[in-house]
């Protein structure tokens, strides 16, 4: 044992004296580089404005439509109804609400298939909002260029002037959003003469200022950062699209190998693509993605890269192309665009597409077909049965009626089910517009009647009929009469 021990090679730690400053820094978290995007102007830029007009024309004017007297839409959670146009709506009506979600998520599911991420790059409001700040960044500070300079600079009075007034408009716009979003839930008239004379309630006062500052933050800071981190649907969209949905695309084959070149320049001759390595089209995209590296998760569809890669194609006299709306299959077996557009029809959209008219048929059949009242009958558990008069079986109900229509309306009720039973009380009821009505019911059964089914529980139903605008409806209610023994 001594022997082996001194065969062994000792190797002797001796500490070194070295500078901190020397040793690399190491992070677990990846330092966010601010992206300053470059802006373009294009098809799809217009396209993309179109859609900012559109979205916000619908945001802010809708609250302000009038339908017979009242606001058109508007979700009033105090009275729990819910207006839309000429349609109005009760809480035990929240299965519409579950069935447009569905709807809606089958359509992103449908257009995801077809065309990639149309939703993010042209309609979902955080791409809107996004938009409409760096047309007030652009405007107030300058382009890409004037803005990393601005940013760069030494605070003082020029700088001040141009941020400040920047984000003096941008809390303007996030209130204003602010308060037409509380306008869906509360009278938006209401709310503005609350605004001239500083009165809002406090509810009033914490969705305006949140919604605000979540329009404010999310348009004005984090930006990118929300489709890169907090959205869901950058991380599921590639179960929606194969190879041959539509996607932004860089032609590999076209464009490597980048390089510099002169206008006039053969790239053939010089061994280069068409790609003159620009770079434009990682300036201009709001999320600071290479589209060159490929489809990546970040890449919102804004088609921005298009438009810009189009122009400097168009300046170097090169087909216009090198970046466009194309599919993974199209790309590697350089598809024409009729033979792409072909491909759209297969299984996976046919398959969402059947769902979504199904599912949108069922709904719209549903709401052009409901009675423009509800019923709900309660029995009268105190008693469930007395013998009245001579020998007559007595059952006591309750009948509440919920009328949806804006104009008071008369029911009419019956029952059927037994031979003989009848109705002992005042059958008919008037309920106020938008309103609840109960209405007592008392049924008797005659003694021959009853002698036949002692100590049993029957099945019967109750007829409520009205005199609705455009034709009588009515609706039938199961309940059970019950006979002594």
């Amino acid at each position: 044992m001594a022997t082996d021990s001194a065969s062994r090679k000792v190797i002797p730690i001796r500490p070194v004296k070295s500078d901190a400053q020397d040793l690399p820094q190491l992070s677990l978290v990846e330092k966010t580089v601010k992206v300053v995007p470059r802006s373009v102007w294009g098809p799809f830029a217009r396209l993309r404005w179109l859609m900012v007009w559109v979205t916000q024309i619908v945001f802010y004017g809708l609250p302000w439509l009038q339908w017979n007297g009242r606001q058109a839409v508007l979700f009033d959670l105090a009275e729990r109804r819910f207006y839309v146009f000429g349609l109005v709506l009760h809480p035990q009506d929240f299965i519409y609400l579950a069935v447009l979600l569905i709807v809606a998520a089958l359509a992103l599911f449908f257009f995801t298939a077809i065309a990639g991420r149309l939703w993010c790059g042209y309609a979902c409001p955080q791409t809107v909002y996004t938009e409409i700040f760096m047309w007030v960044e652009r405007h107030t500070e300058g382009d890409r260029q004037a803005r990393m300079r601005l940013d760069a600079a030494p605070w003082g009075p020029r700088k001040l002037a141009r941020k400040g007034s920047k984000h003096l408009v941008w809390m303007a716009i996030a209130l204003v959003t602010g308060l037409t979003f509380v306008g869906y839930f509360s009278s938006i008239q209401g709310l503005l003469s609350e605004l001239l004379r500083f009165s809002f309630s406090a509810w009033e006062w914490f969705w305006i200022l949140f919604y605000g500052l979540a329009t404010y933050g999310n348009a004005g800071f984090l930006r990118e950062q929300i489709c890169k981190h907090m959205c869901p649907y950058a991380r599921f969209q590639s179960a929606l699209i194969d190879m041959d949905s539509m996607v932004i695309a860089y032609d590999e084959r076209r464009g490597e190998s980048r390089g510099a070149r002169s206008r006039g320049a053969d790239p053939a001759a010089l061994g280069l693509g068409d790609c003159i390595d620009c770079t434009l089209c990682v300036q201009v995209c709001p999320t600071g993605i290479d589209i060159r590296k490929g489809l990546q998760n970040e890449c919102i569809a804004c088609a921005a890269c298009i438009d810009v890669c189009d122009q400097v194609m168009e300046k170097m006299d090169y087909p216009k192309g090198l970046i466009r709306y194309t599919s993974g299959n199209g790309l590697v077996q350089q598809h024409s665009a009729r033979q792409i557009m072909r491909r759209i029809n297969r299984p996976r959209v046919w398959i969402y597409g059947a769902l979504l008219v199904l599912v949108c048929g069922a709904f719209a059949y549903n709401l052009t077909t409901r009675t423009h009242f509800s019923v709900d009958v309660i029995k009268d558990r105190g008693t469930l049965a007395r013998e009245v008069g001579q020998g007559e079986i007595e059952n006591v109900y309750r009948l509440q009626i919920i009328n949806g229509l804006e104009q008071a309306q008369r029911y009419h009720v019956s029952v059927r089910g037994l031979p003989g039973l009848h109705i002992s009380t005042d059958a008919n009821l008037a309920v106020p517009a938008i309103g609840i009505a109960s209405l007592p019911i008392r049924l008797t059964l005659p003694p021959e009647v009853a002698a036949l089914h002692r100590g049993k529980t029957l099945p019967i139903a109750f007829e409520v009929r009205s005199a609705a605008e455009g034709g009588h409806e009515s609706r039938q209610e199961k309940s059970t009469f019950y006979v002594l023994p």
